[in-house]
């Protein structure tokens, strides 16, 4: 029997990724693509350069069909999902009138004002991207979360003309909504001919990376919960129903109709600061590593593994990026002693992660009276057995990990294996292509000292946040 393939396409906030998959969700090829750097021209303004989300899905695209060992004629879809929050305005022909507004822009918290006319219509970046892919104009009702006259409940546009026109988008300027697991075109020449994707066979819509991510990571119900090591660290559970207003979580769409996705508060430049400081350690780190075969990471990892449970006492605060509202908020480390050195310090951040992403959790299954048996952990940092063991201890039930760690390519995977009638539907295409790899149960011992440590981190703020601000204000003054 012929071995069939699918092309997920990721779009994400640092990178393009490209992971070709069979039909059971197994990675056959893969590649990435860097973004370049944001261009920020004003206070403000955050904005992708160029026609980069593009460029580097076709870069990304092309170095995966490269690698590619079966036959193009083999592949029978192609899976979209994208950053989501972000804001593309585009010419009559499809192409960027001006460079796509990042989702750290403050005018994607404003409704659209027409300045340019070259703009003939405004959409989100995976209704650009499935533009420039297919040629149709038509874009995932599961991206239309923040400035939009999207109608939540029905997945569609409001249909009250007051309310649809305070957003200031006549209907005319926006692309076609249609579902996660729907068609939303087929690829064309262009496309084609720069990727070595075949022409022709069907683009497959999905939602936000985020969503794809939930999807390709296996939540199915709410007895499960993931947090997401990125950039940006975000914790979510699955549900049926839009909460308009929830205390300490917010809702968004899922990769699948008329599912929500529930994410709780998250951690601004998360693992960022892992990288951050094994960059700051420097040469040091790196020849250390070189010199046993790792990675730079890996071998904090292996040092960290070797320090106690609760860092000797050195607890870290992760506002390493402040929120708008409260400029003055800083990262921090507290309760150095002789005892510490850079693996404890390694350590205290993975913890102080493990701690916040706990709290904040809580926070939203206590609202929504659940409660999570197990926890998925995906993303890059989910291949270290102590970042998996400590998540386990501090949230104090089995963490497990999937084969597949990046899972947003995945979860595109799979509204692409619904659509071309591969599986029924969305549970026996999960149940297929989602594997389960390690679990990590947790340590008794580290549990209860986890528990009395993480109430002690969440007082911090309230002692600290004065003291930084009173510094904040000196500086702003001089």
């Amino acid at each position: 029997m012929t071995t069939q393939y699918i092309v997920g396409l990721d779009g994400g906030s640092q990178s393009s990724k490209v992971v070709i998959f069979d039909t059971n969700g197994r990675v056959v090829c893969e590649a990435s693509q860097a973004l370049a750097p944001m261009h920020t021209p004003g206070a403000g303004i955050a904005e992708h350069p160029h026609d980069d989300l593009y460029d580097s899905l076709v870069t990304a695209a092309s170095r995966a069909m490269a690698a590619f060992p079966g036959n193009p004629e083999d592949i029978i879809g192609v899976g979209l999902c994208s950053i989501r929050c972000c804001r593309a305005l585009v010419r009559s022909d499809g192409t960027l009138a001006e460079p796509v507004q990042s989702w750290m822009d403050h005018r994607l918290s404003r409704a659209y004002e027409h300045n340019n006319d070259d703009v003939a219509y405004v959409t989100t970046a995976s209704g650009y991207l499935m533009g420039r892919l297919t040629g149709e104009l038509t874009d995932t009702a599961a991206n239309y979360i923040g400035p939009w006259p999207m109608d939540v409940q029905t997945w569609n546009w409001f249909d009250d003309q007051e309310k649809f026109d305070s957003f200031n988008v006549p209907r005319g300027m926006l692309y076609r909504l249609q579902m996660p697991g729907d068609i939303g075109g087929y690829v064309n020449s262009s496309f084609s001919r720069q990727t070595g994707i075949p022409q022709g066979i069907p683009v497959v819509h999905t939602a936000n990376d985020k969503a794809a991510e939930a999807l390709g990571s296996g939540l199915r119900d709410d007895t499960t919960g993931l947090v997401s090591l990125g950039t940006y660290i975000a914790g979510m559970v699955v549900g049926k129903e839009f909460v308009a207003e929830p205390r300490n979580y917010f809702s968004n769409f899922a990769s699948e109709p008329h599912r929500y996705i529930y994410e709780c508060a998250g951690i601004r430049r998360g693992m960022w600061t892992v990288s951050w400081l094994r960059d700051l350690l420097g040469a040091d780190n790196a020849r250390a590593a070189a010199e046993s075969g790792a990675t730079g990471e890996e071998h904090l990892n292996k040092l960290a593994s070797d320090v106690p449970a609760g860092s000797d006492g050195l607890l870290c605060v992760l506002d390493w990026l402040a929120p708008p509202n409260k400029p003055f908020k800083k990262g921090m480390f507290i309760g150095f002693d002789e005892r510490h050195g850079y693996a404890h310090m390694y350590r205290a951040v993975l913890e102080g992660i493990a701690f916040t992403m706990k709290r904040n959790m809580a926070a939203m299954t206590a609202e929504r009276n659940i409660s999570l048996k197990r926890l998925v952990v995906s993303g890059g940092g989910s291949n270290s057995d102590l970042v998996m063991q400590i998540f386990a201890d501090v949230f104090n039930i089995p963490a497990v990990r999937n084969v597949v760690r990046n899972a947003a390519g995945l979860g595109a995977a799979i509204c692409v294996a619904v659509a071309c009638g591969i599986y029924a539907d969305f549970d026996e295409a999960s149940e297929h292509m989602v594997r389960r790899e390690d679990r990590f149960e947790p340590d008794p011992r580290n549990a209860e000292l986890y528990e009395q440590l993480c109430a002690v981190s969440a007082e911090i703020p309230a002692q600290t946040d004065p003291i930084l601000e009173r510094i904040h204000q000196i500086l702003s003054d001089n």
